[in-house]
């Protein structure tokens, strides 16, 4: 199959590279403010682990010292409350790491798009516009396809909540 892309060319003129040069300031923009959001994230997510680990050992500390409660019926968990605090204050860094990373790569191509565009747009070079668009592209596809992917799991939600809620009007 012949493709029929092989012997045209395109030439941008100085309206569409100012309009390409707008763009390029705005995924930067954007995705400089991406990574500091992704900073901020993972900041959060130490002090929020830390702080539910604390809370909840500090919560546990704080009932075991009271005199009188040794003997207590429900006194004995104290430890496992502390365990349950330590293991949630793990999870919140583990959740807020893989939505960092997941958030991480599509700032990735937005940034080398403005910055592999610039250099296109100062030395008129078709290389370099070449790796811009192949940055943006695989920008768009990567937001694609995590679309897809959340779409799928609304839809698997919702069928779960679905067949929930019909067990559950069953029973009574």
């Amino acid at each position: 199959m012949e493709n029929s892309f092989e012997n045209k060319k395109i030439e941008i003129g100085q309206e569409a590279l100012g309009y390409l040069d707008t763009t390029r300031k705005w995924t930067m923009f954007f995705a400089i403010l991406g990574f500091i959001m992704i900073g901020l994230m993972l900041v959060f997510s130490l002090f929020a682990g830390s702080l539910i680990s604390g809370l909840t050992s500090g919560m546990a500390g704080g009932l075991e010292g009271m005199e009188g409660m040794e003997g207590m019926e429900g006194m004995e968990g104290l430890e496992t409350a502390k365990a349950v605090g330590g293991f949630a204050g793990i999870m919140v860094f583990i959740v807020m790491l893989i939505f960092a990373a997941i958030y991480f790569f599509p700032l990735l191509f937005l940034f080398r798009y403005s910055k592999h565009s610039a250099n296109a747009i100062k030395n008129l070079d078709a290389a370099e516009l070449t790796v811009a668009f192949k940055n943006i592209k695989s920008y768009w596809k990567y937001i694609g396809i995590l679309v897809i992917i959340l779409l799928a799991v609304y839809l698997l939600v919702f069928l779960i909540f679905g067949a929930s809620m019909a067990f559950l009007s069953g029973l009574s």
